[in-house]
């Protein structure tokens, strides 16, 4: 035994650990460089899925909010936009320090899932404003 090869064992790829765990260190990471401050986005698409889910966040957040607060008609919908689009536009801009034209320009990354947000934010805030405001 001591002058034959001993047999290695295969190495494995990260890649299939992320397979095994459901990607969950992938999506760790993701989210760990979107809460860094001026971090490398070398896949546009990772970036734009962190625009479009940060909008969802803020949508169900400020859905409870107003809800809560008997905000209603076109005032509450003009803040919620001012709101979901200025934070994003401060994130990616000031945060993030990302060079827009790599993106299609600020009003691309502005309106990157900005549709989607709205309608969970209409719902969220009309389920909540209902449950909590009428008898």
């Amino acid at each position: 035994m001591s002058g034959g090869r001993r047999k290695e064992e295969p190495t494995s790829h990260p890649q299939q650990h992320l397979v095994a765990n459901g990607g969950g260190a992938l999506k760790g990471s993701l989210w760990g460089k979107a809460l860094r401050s001026d971090s490398a986005w070398e896949d546009k698409d990772e970036f734009l899925d962190v625009i479009y889910w940060f909008r969802q966040i803020i949508a169900v957040i400020l859905g409870v909010i107003w809800g809560i607060v008997p905000l209603k008609g076109f005032v509450g919908i003009a803040i919620f936009c001012l709101i979901n689009a200025g934070v994003l536009y401060l994130y990616f801009s000031s945060f993030q320090q990302i060079d827009e034209e790599e993106y299609g320009g600020t009003w691309e990354l502005t309106k990157e899932g900005f549709m989607t947000s709205f309608a969970l934010f209409l719902v969220v805030w009309i389920i909540f404003y209902t449950a909590i405001h009428y008898d």
